[in-house]
């Protein structure tokens, strides 16, 4: 196989283009730019799936303006906790993390969890302690500081609510990152990568880490992140909803990802990217839209309104 294919996410919801300046939404687009540009030229060298979505996640967690790693929400204690999750669709291997505190890049750890740990899913300070063993950079609390992450929690603070990471105007923006890809080997790999939600409390885990909901791959039907309202996409399992309508159904993935986002999910509820054994690509939405980029031997396109 000659073709390669890859799509990234930054979070589905957006500003409302009569509120977006053109200054910041050209800020968004380059930094979209750079993730899709790291995972493209792993795939074009002839890399792995799997390098190509950890490494244009990383890529988002390290820019301020997305809900993951460094631009991560902060909680209702005023710290931050970041979930992760990648999966290989080769060997069905995963590694996932939630509650995670200090690592630069969470999605770094769960590569290493897939890689080095009897177990796919690890947590808290168990976590970090994985993390140190296997001299993944930890950065000071700092580095997850920016001045418009503590206003939108010192506002949801202010009000007692749990709030999704959202623009000044309050509108909705579901903050979490992703990439899925297809190497030059047809297989495919997908990654996903939050902050989660601003001022949450008692250790709440959404779907992102959540093999099968927010995060799925698999080389018989397709490589699936998801972005949107965690809670929904946990009781749906979405990513795996799609998956199986795929491989039992005999579903295409447009019609596969069509019923799933736009007739089982209840609107605004976010969308996904997902890439299917043959290198199509589908970025479905049921929002105001959502910040993306794909690539496809050459052919690459970035976007964020409808």
């Amino acid at each position: 196989m000659s073709n390669y294919s890859i799509a990234i996410h930054g979070g589905a919801g957006t500003i409302l283009r009569s509120e977006m300046s053109s200054d910041l939404e050209q800020e968004y687009k380059l930094a979209l730019a750079d993730s899709l540009a790291a995972g493209e030229r792993i795939l074009k060298a002839g890399g792995t799936a799997l390098d190509a979505v950890e490494a244009a996640v990383v890529i988002m967690e390290d820019c301020i303006l997305f809900n993951a790693g460094r631009g991560a929400v902060f909680t209702h204690a005023g710290s931050h906790e970041m979930d992760a999750a990648i999966m290989c669709g080769k060997s069905k291997e995963a590694g996932a993390v939630s509650g995670i505190f200090g690592v630069r890049n969470p999605i770094a750890l769960t590569r290493k969890i897939l890689q080095h740990s009897d177990h796919i899913f690890l947590s808290g300070q168990g976590a970090a302690s994985f993390a140190k063993e296997h001299n993944l950079k930890f950065e000071e609390n700092k580095w997850f500081h920016s001045e418009f992450r503590h206003k939108q929690y010192l506002e949801a603070l202010k009000h007692d609510v749990v709030q999704l990471d959202h623009t000044v105007s309050g509108k909705t923006k579901f903050g979490t990152v992703g990439a899925v890809a297809m190497d030059f080997s047809g297989n495919l790999a997908a990654a996903t990568s939050t902050g989660g939600m601003t001022n949450k409390k008692y250790g709440r885990v959404g779907d992102s880490p959540l093999i099968g909901s927010g995060t799925y791959a698999s080389n018989d039907s397709c490589a699936i992140s998801c972005t949107g309202h965690g809670e929904l996409f946990i009781k749906a399992v979405v990513a795996h909803d799609i998956a199986c309508l795929m491989k039992y159904k005999g579903l295409s993935l447009d019609k596969a990802c069509e019923i799933v986002v736009h007739e089982k999910l209840a609107k605004d509820s976010g969308g996904l990217i997902a890439v299917d054994a043959s290198g199509n690509i589908c970025l479905p939405f049921n929002s105001e839209g959502m910040y993306r980029a794909w690539a496809k031997n050459d052919k690459r396109e970035i976007a964020i309104y409808s």
